[in-house]
This record gives structure tokens, sequence and C-alpha cells, in this order.
């Protein structure tokens, strides 16, 4: 009988980066029991490779390694080969990506490391050329070593894995149970990370750190957003400007067609590592959109509206879900061969050759850097380097009419571009990065006041939700691909889905949106929440048991799921206390309870590190300065109502509306599982027939109004309630 290893089963896999393996003479395996009970059974070592589909170092190792022969006899004889997208299984690729950074004090893609049957690591690294260059040992050389420790010091190496093993436990799964009795977050923590991050910020080219690559850090940029507007510290704004202005305007940003590249590989953003991610996608125009509420600076607004027209052009499915990547390489119509960058770079020829006029080229090149000599292999990759005023000066043109030339070569270029052979697309789609797109379309609906953005976010949405959320069980899957539905959910699914689902309730008013939310609220409060040591971990209770159980604290290219897990459960409590008869054994904490011990439990991390923990500094940010509850009560928000509260940095705001009347509440009540109305909205129904507006921070209400302006006077005032109030007026 024939074992699963004696052949490569990737042909099996949805994974578009597993798949690229699947002619691969390497017996490669799936993370799957099969594979694992294998290695047990013929006490064989894991060589275990993690990756994704838009990793350039992970095709190069590929090429050289696991397309080769000698280098696939070794493995297959001596070693039960793993692959593994990281994009899949950010469990497995968490545990094992701790353990490299442990032992060598860096990391990244592709991981390699080898692990004992039962899945412990005793040897990890990243690339590795097949034959020894520049200080790497070779690749070959490295698993016929492996492969002969294996047998001749086997002890050594247990030895190692468990201590490895246990050094990546240490990490992951700490609490104050062993580093020391928790206090809750000190109200500076804002600040503390916001100061961090002036410390790290690049003052002359923007973002953080000197030298190269230069990663886009939103988490950063919110948490120097939010600063900023708490105390009016100059500092904060500038460097929270210089950072954004530098992503639209250097090479990670697309000037032809929309969208951010994932990261630029030199310090002042010239050059970007290619691929495109929907997660950045998602996160960097929500930095922008706070940016544009703090400074009015409309080229924050239209880089966000460019790039959700990327995201909806070339990354959404057919019937409204997002796809997850479009590869950094395509083909290059000069060689033939695969490239990195080819689709999206330019020489002065093409852009003459496409334009035709003249002075439209030289206005383009002198504006984006195009140059006979190159800034990337001898082609160029757009940058603003120009201003439009200079360009205005230089070439005897009214502003104006640069700005329409500049905008008509654009989109000449654009159409020229998109004859060009295309980059590969991921087209899985993931529950959590979903989730972050649909958030950033509900917010961006709302700040921008174009609908079409929400109904982005809704379509996604119900996509997501028909697809991956078994409702009769409760439970959210985590990807879905040309029909096939894999993997569990993990916190980041929920917790970011969580989150936009909540954005579409407060862009669209409809409340099943808001009891999705909460749906999948209770799933992390019952899967991931562990009460007796007051943190909230990665992976389900119910899930595949690993060597350890992670906890994500950091924020790292996706935000902290714990973060964004405490930011939702806080804006939730709102609608899921008092009256709900939803499935919760007593005893069961509120969801503010939650949120608050966990932050208590991390507060030692919080005040150490704050800026490595953005995401979890404003969530305890938040639970200290409360939700500004804006709660409508109307069939039908007014326009110029969401206007107001749109053009307005409210970054703790959370809109309420529901129906005028209590006999329309109650039948949201019945869909929310609530016997009665929870605070945020009991007692505000519609006065006089006409749409009202509550606004509240922190059980401190303005007197009910039908005029935006006077609630808006009354948030910028003291903030409390007018004595001359009737008591019965205010819900509290």
């Amino acid at each position: 009988m024939s074992t699963p290893t004696e052949r490569n089963r990737l042909d099996e896999e949805e994974s578009p980066y597993l798949r690229q393996h699947a002619d691969n003479p390497v017996n490669w395996q799936p993370w799957d029991e099969r594979a694992l009970e294998t290695a047990r059974e013929q006490d064989k070592p894991i060589f275990l490779s993690i990756g994704y589909s838009a990793c350039h170092w992970c095709h190069v190792m590929e090429e050289e390694s696991f397309a080769d022969e000698e280098v696939a006899e070794v493995l297959n004889e001596e070693f039960v080969p793993i692959k593994v997208d990281r994009e899949e299984r950010p469990d497995v690729d968490s545990i094992y990506m701790t353990v490299c950074q442990l032992v060598s004090g860096r990391g990244g893609w592709p991981l390699s490391a080898w692990l004992t049957p039962e899945g412990k690591p005793f040897y990890v690294g990243t690339y590795f050329p097949k034959h020894s260059k520049r200080g790497q040992p070779g690749f070959l050389d490295l698993i016929e070593g492996l492969a002969d420790s294996w047998k001749t010091d086997r002890e050594e190496i247990e030895n190692r894995a468990e201590e490895w093993t246990a050094a990546a436990t240490d990490r992951l799964e700490e609490t104050p149970d062993s580093i020391g009795a928790a206090e809750p977050p000190s109200s500076d923590v804002l600040e503390r990370a916001a100061d961090a991050a002036l410390r790290s910020a690049d003052r002359q080219n923007g973002g953080f750190g000197s030298g190269g690559p230069k990663f886009p850090q939103p988490a950063r940029l919110r948490v120097l957003a939010r600063a900023y507007d708490r105390t009016g510290r100059d500092e904060y704004r500038e460097v929270l400007e210089g950072s954004l202005t530098a992503m639209i305007e250097g090479g990670l940003y697309d000037h032809v067609g929309g969208g951010f590249h994932r990261y630029c590989v030199d310090e002042d953003w010239t050059v970007p590592h290619f691929e495109k991610m929907l997660y950045d996608n998602a996160e960097i125009p929500r930095a922008l959109l706070a940016g544009y509420q703090l400074t009015g600076d409309e080229r924050y607004a239209d880089s966000v509206r460019d790039t959700l027209e990327f995201v909806s052009r070339e990354l959404t499915h057919a019937e409204g879900g997002f796809f997850s990547t479009l590869d950094a390489q395509s083909e290059d119509p000069a060689t033939g061969e695969r490239e990195e960058g080819a689709f999206f770079v330019w020489t002065p020829a093409e852009v003459r050759e496409v334009l035709g006029d003249e002075t439209d080229a030289e206005l383009f090149c002198a504006r984006y850097d195009i140059t006979e000599s190159g800034n990337f292999g001898g082609q160029n990759q757009p940058n603003v380097v120009a201003s439009i005023s200079e360009l205005a000066e230089r070439f005897d043109l009214a502003a104006e009419t640069v700005e329409q030339r500049l905008e008509d070569a654009r989109a000449e270029l654009f159409e020229a571009r998109e004859e060009r052979p295309r980059p590969n697309r991921d087209e899985k789609v993931l529950a959590s990065w979903n989730g972050l797109m649909i958030a950033t379309c509900a917010e961006a609906g709302l700040a921008l006041g174009e609908d079409r953005y929400a109904g982005m976010a809704v379509d996604a949405l119900e996509f997501v939700r028909d697809r991956l959320w078994d409702a009769e069980e409760g439970r959210l899957s985590r990807r879905f691909k040309d029909g096939d539905v894999a993997v569990q959910g993990y916190l980041e699914d929920y917790a970011f889905l969580a989150r936009g689902a909540l954005g579409c309730y407060e862009a669209t008013g409809e409340v099943e949106h808001l009891a999705f939310a909460l749906e999948l609220a209770r799933v992390i409060e019952a899967e991931f929440y562990d009460a007796e040591r007051e943190t909230i971990y990665f992976t389900p209770e119910s899930g595949e048991s690993l060597v350890t159980r992670p906890q994500e604290l950091n924020d790292q290219s996706t935000p902290s799921a714990t973060g964004v897990a405490v930011e939702t459960l806080l804006a939730l409590d709102g609608f899921a206390g008092e009256g709900s008869t939803s499935p919760r054994e007593d005893g069961d904490a509120e969801f503010e309870e939650i949120a608050a011990s966990v932050l208590r439990t991390h507060a030692g991390r919080l005040e150490s590190n704050a800026l490595q923990h953005a995401t979890l500094c404003l969530a305890a940010d938040r639970l200290e300065s409360g939700a500004l509850e804006v709660t409508v009560a109307a069939d039908e928000v007014p326009a110029e109502w969401r206007a107001a509260f749109a053009s307005r940095y409210l970054p703790d705001r959370l809109f309420a509306p529901r129906p005028p009347t209590e006999d329309g509440l109650s039948e949201w009540l019945d869909e929310l599982e609530l016997e009665s109305a929870p605070t945020i909205w009991a007692g505000r129904e519609a006065r006089d027939g006409e749409p009202t507006l509550y606004v509240c921070r922190n059980r401190t209400c303005s007197p009910p109004t039908h005029d935006v302006d006077e609630a808006l006077d009354w948030l910028e005032g003291s903030g409390g309630i007018d004595e001359d109030v009737d008591a019965d007026d205010v819900p509290f």
C-alpha cells in the first residue's frame, strides 16, 4: 500500500502557492494529519517550507532547489517535505517564524524549518541557495548534513527541539502568570506609543527607520493621528503627514493604476517590491482617511478613491468577495521571461510611443521621474518629483492645464499597460483580509460620502458570510477558492470580519450586519478568550493542537488580531449588554469586561514596548476615553448629518442608527436576540416625528436634537449635559 509521501500531493490543493509547487520533483505534502502521521510512523524529520504566492524569494528557492532532481532525491528519501501557504495557515507560520526570530534574530519568507516527527523545530532559516555563497550555507549540503545528524546525533537534536519549543511557548503564550502581576494600562499609553514613533521616524524621507527597506506602518500612523488630535502636538502631525505624503508620492503607490505595492527596497520610497496585497490596500487607505479628516488634504482622499477603484477593478470576485494578491512578476515582452515589476515600469521611449504628443510625454516624464538612466534596471517606477506649480512654470502652462494633461496621459498609459502580460492573481478569498477591506470600504463610504464604497463593503460581506459562515454551527472558515472552502477560522478571521460587519452597519443602517458582527464576537468569547488567563488566543480552543497555542499581540504586516478583537468587543459592548437572549452561560463576562481584562493582562507589554503593540494601544485608549456614540433615530439618516460627522476626525466614533419608533426597534431586537433595548438605543427614539440625533460619550449626552450643528457644538464644547435639559430627555 502506498504512503502519502511517495508522490507530490499538492495538485489536490486549492492554494495557488501550493499549486505552484505541484510539479516539483519534491514529494510535497500539505500540512495535514496524513503527512504528520507518516512522519511519526516512519520516524522521519519534517522539512517544513512556508511561503506565499507573491513571495519573490520563494520563487527563487523553488527554481534553484525544489525543481532540482538532486535536491528532491535527498528530501524525499530523508524527510517528510511539507509545504504551507502562510496566508492559509497563519497559526503554523506564527509558531515557526517565532522560533526563527528567537534563534537567528531575523525572519522572513520563504521560511525553512526542520522538525521532529512531533513538530518540534531543531533547525530554522529562511532562503538558502542550492550551493553555498556569500557566507550562506548551501541547501543541498545542509539537508545532507541534517539527515546525517538525525541518525547520529538524535539525542542532541531532540534536546535542542525541546529547548526551542519551550522558548516559543514562553514567547507566544506568555501572560502575567510568568511575568508578574499586571496593572491596567496607564492613561498615557497612546502618547507613549506616539513618542516612540517620533523617535523611529525618518524625518527626511518619511516613514520609520533609517535606511531601507521602508514598510508602510498604518497602525503607527493611526497612533500619531489620534495622539495629535488628543494633544495638538505639531510633531505628531508632521511625521504623520510626511509619511503619508511619501507613500502616495513615491514608488510604493501605483501612479498609473492606483493601489499600493508591498514595501519599498530603499529609504526614499523609490523602488517597491511590486506585489500588491489586499491587506495593504485596506490598511493604508484607513490611515489616509484619518490624515484627510485631520488635514483636509485632498491628495489623501484621491489616493483612497484610486486605491478602492483598483481593488474594485482587479481584486474583486464577480460576486463581491476580494482576492488576495497580485504577483510581483509578469512576463517581460522584451525577453519573454517573468521579471519583477515588468508590468509596472516605463522607459521614456515607451511613454512617448503611447502618448504621441511630445509635450505630454515630457510633462509626464518630468512629473514622475521617467529618465533614460532609470531607477529600476534601466526602466522606471513612476515617482512624483515635481509639483504642479513647478511644471506650470517650466512649461509655461496654467496649473489647471497641467493637471488635465497629466490625467489624460495617465489614462492613456493605463490603457496601454492593460495590453501587457499581467501579473498572476491569487484568487483565494480570505475571511480576515476581506474583513480589513470591508471595514475600509465602509469607512470610506462614510468619510467620502460615496455610497458605492459602502456597496462594495456589503457585497463582500455577504459573499464571505454566504460561503464561509456556517450559521448552524456558528463557525467561520478561513478560505474560499473556486467553490472550495477550507481551513478553520482563526482569531483574525473573526475579529477583522466582525469589525467589517460593524462598519457595514454604521455605513448603511442595516441591522443584519450588526447581528452578524455580534455573532462573530460571541464566538471570539467562546472559542478564543481564556477567562482563567484573561487573554485571547489566535487559535480556537476546539481547533487543531499544535506544539504551542499562539497569541498575536504585535502589529505585523496586518494589525494585531488581539488588538482588533479588543477594539471591536469594546465597540459592540453597547449592543450586547442588557437584554441579551443569546446563548451565554451564567457568569460570562460582557464584551467590555473581556476587553478590559485582556488589556490588564498585557499592560506590561504596552508599557515597555508600546509601538510594537500599536493596535492594542489604540484599543487601550478607546477603553480609557470611551466611545463617542452617535445614535440617530430615523428611517434614513439625513445625508447632511452623515457628511457633518464624516468630515471630522472622530477616531472612536460609533455611528448607531436605529428605527425611529419603539415598534420598529422591536423588530430589530428580535433579529439581534435581545429582549430589551441595549444602552446605545434605549430611550433614544425620534422626537416630534423627525429624525433625532443623540451624541454621547462616557454616559454623558447631548440633548436630543434635530440640528446636527447643535450636536456638534455640544461635542466640541464642554461635553457635559445642559443643566436646563429635562432629565427625561437624557437616557442615563
